[in-house]
């Protein structure tokens, strides 16, 4: 059956469009609530800082595999039915994990939660598709709004339920959730037409070929991977450092992410600031800052407690601001590459971001464990350094393209 589109039959309600963004805020959740509980989790099932380092590697792994593997078939299939599917199997894969005993079935829920959590980058290009001309932009801010609300706020919601009424009882809410955000989008969302003829291998063959074609795009992934490591660590890490070096709870571990909320709310901004001054700029401008905050809390020792906390808080926000300033930019750059290729484009994008998400749960645990937090700072800060060393050759490099040889003058 041939796909419809919503505004040829009826306006684009802003109830539609706050359930667009609800969607992608819990879906894009599922995977974080594990993070500000570690060690409730650790307490619980008796596990090393290994072992709890390994739920968000494994779940992050889960999310980049679902966004390379799964995301391409929207281009192919109805993406109504592709993001009902999506949420059966996430609710149920929640629900599983609240009544685990042990660490492997932990692991291998936080796997499959990974996956299917991609919901969100099935969401947005469908924003894309259904908003009218002349407010694309609008609209997909507001969804993407509702993705990045759901990052940061993750760890607040689930650090207080966790506290109150336990982990498992935070895995069972969030199943329900999906579960009926999942029955408002089916109800809600049109058929969708299918826009490529491609088998699915032949979709997954083009992805190789643009990450070939484009330097840009490797350049892009890159640095933005690797910022991602500094995030991942600090996320992934934060609430063990509070509760050796603080005592404090998980509920306080999850409120940190209201710092990181505000920091990331201001990030959209950057897109008018990519107007002005380019977005290669803009990306180098938020790597330094990514850079700079987390170097700043080397400085914590020379402070009194209260001001610590305070200075954790206000890196919490800079580096938010940085972090997600740069996607943008550097989504804006990929876009630009091919854009009749934009999901793919994104897709490969996303995938060495989680990669590099995966990769700095895993570093965290070890650098935590040979130099504490000191050694987590080394590991965000240099990764922060190595991404805006890219940004600026890139910067460089892209202005020296543009200025003319003493032959042609």
């Amino acid at each position: 059956m041939s796909g419809t589109t919503l505004h040829s039959e009826r306006p684009l309600s802003a109830g539609l469009i706050f359930s667009l963004a609800a969607g992608a805020g819990l879906s894009v959740a599922s995977i974080y609530y594990a993070q500000p509980i570690l060690p409730l989790l650790g307490q619980s099932l008796s596990l090393s800082v290994d072992g709890m380092g390994l739920i968000p590697t494994l779940t992050q792994m889960g999310y980049a595999l679902g966004i390379l593997f799964l995301i391409p078939l929207g281009d192919r299939y109805d993406r109504r039915a592709i993001i009902l599917f999506k949420c059966i199997i996430l609710a149920l894969t929640l629900a599983g994990c609240s009544f685990t005993g042990s660490l492997h079935g932990l692991l291998a829920t936080s796997l499959l939660i990974g996956m299917t959590a991609t919901i969100a980058q099935d969401i947005v290009p469908a924003a894309a598709i259904l908003a009218p001309a002349g407010r694309q932009g609008k609209i997909v801010g507001t969804v993407m709004t509702g993705l990045l609300l759901g990052i940061l706020l993750s760890r607040t919601v689930s650090g207080l339920v966790a506290t109150w009424l336990g982990w498992r009882a935070m895995y069972q809410l969030a199943a329900l959730s999906i579960l009926l955000i999942g029955i408002v989008l089916w109800r809600v969302l049109p058929r969708f037409a299918t826009h490529s003829e491609l088998s699915y291998p032949g979709l997954l063959r083009s992805m190789v070929t643009l990450w070939r074609r484009y330097p840009g795009l490797r350049m892009a992934a890159v640095a933005q991977g690797l910022l991602s490591i500094g995030f991942s660590a600090f996320w992934s890490i934060l609430a063990l450092m509070l509760l050796e070096n603080y005592h404090l709870g998980s509920a306080v571990a999850g409120g940190f992410g209201l710092a990181g909320a505000a920091g990331a709310l201001a990030a959209p901004l950057s897109g008018s600031l990519s107007d002005k001054i380019g977005p290669e700029r803009v990306t180098v401008m938020g790597a330094a800052l990514v850079t700079v905050s987390f170097a700043s809390m080397f400085f914590l020792p020379l402070l009194s407690v209260h001001a610590q906390l305070c200075l954790i808080a206000l890196a919490a926000i800079g580096f938010d601001l940085g972090l997600q300033s740069t996607l943008i930019a550097h989504q804006t750059l990929v876009y630009s590459l091919e854009p009749q290729a934009r999901g793919r484009l994104n897709a490969l994008l996303f995938t060495v971001v989680f990669i590099g998400m995966a990769a700095g749960s895993v570093l965290s645990s070890k650098a935590w464990l040979i130099g504490g937090w000191p050694g987590v700072l080394v590991l965000a800060s240099a990764a922060g350094l190595l991404s805006l060393a890219i940004r600026w050759w890139a910067i460089r490099r892209h202005c020296a393209s543009l200025t003319p040889s003493v032959a042609e003058e």
